[in-house]
């Protein structure tokens, strides 16, 4: 009897702390996430469904080229959640990094068709397409989810500068000539909207573009 009650004790014990566990999963911090429009990454509270929305900031139209040489386009993307970034293959310092958490995202969604990774190199000139290949393979990026393109420069660089305001030098005057690199995520919803920026380099803010990811598909933006 004695062994019983102890037991039954153990038990009871076990159950609480179960139930007391707080879950680990990140949620968003609201319902329905911003939009966004210039480099100060004011939010703006619009409905998906507004008038206002047919005019507001998009990502540019764009032609690249992936690691298997195929051409990706903004229509790659029609339909899809996506994560950008800027890179190059050669990187001693963030990119490493960056790559290791773009491939936490990779992870989370690798069965969800509806997300997209995209990572703009910044040194094209260098960054070719067997170069980006062997990179892929070197990471295990898998092909279909993640794409890495190369191309033209000044088109990389406007699209980093002016479309998805990748930087955060704000104010300063930047010239073709001027390296870009950042350790920014951007967050681009199903209609090329920007959603989100987020510390690549950063495990928490990582956290919070998966929650925010789940929260744009709940959301018919």
């Amino acid at each position: 009897m004695k062994l019983y009650r102890i037991i039954s004790c153990l038990l009871i014990l076990v159950m609480v702390s179960c139930k007391d566990t707080p879950s680990t999963e990140k949620s968003s911090r609201v319902d329905t996430l911003p939009y966004y429009a210039e480099a100060t990454f004011t939010p703006n509270w619009l409905d998906g469904q507004s008038k206002e929305i047919t005019d507001f900031h998009k990502i540019s139209a764009f032609s690249l080229t992936n690691q298997l040489g195929e051409t990706v386009t903004e229509k790659t993307f029609e339909n899809k959640i996506y994560v950008a970034d800027f890179f190059f293959t050669t990187c001693p310092g963030i990119c490493p990094k960056m790559t290791t958490n773009m491939k936490v995202l990779q992870d989370e969604f690798l069965n969800n068709d509806g997300v997209l990774l995209l990572s703009h190199s910044v040194t094209p000139e260098t960054d070719s397409v067997p170069a980006l290949k062997q990179y892929a393979d070197n990471k295990g990026i898998i092909n279909s989810k993640w794409h890495l393109v190369t191309g033209d420069r000044k088109e990389i660089y406007d699209l980093g500068r002016q479309s998805y305001f990748a930087e955060e030098d704000l104010g300063e005057e930047k010239t073709d000539d001027d390296f870009l690199h950042t350790e920014n995520f951007v967050l681009i919803d199903s209609n090329r909207h920007i959603r989100g920026i987020y510390n690549g380099l950063n495990k928490t803010a990582v956290q919070q573009l998966i929650a925010d990811v789940k929260t744009l598909q709940r959301k018919i933006d």
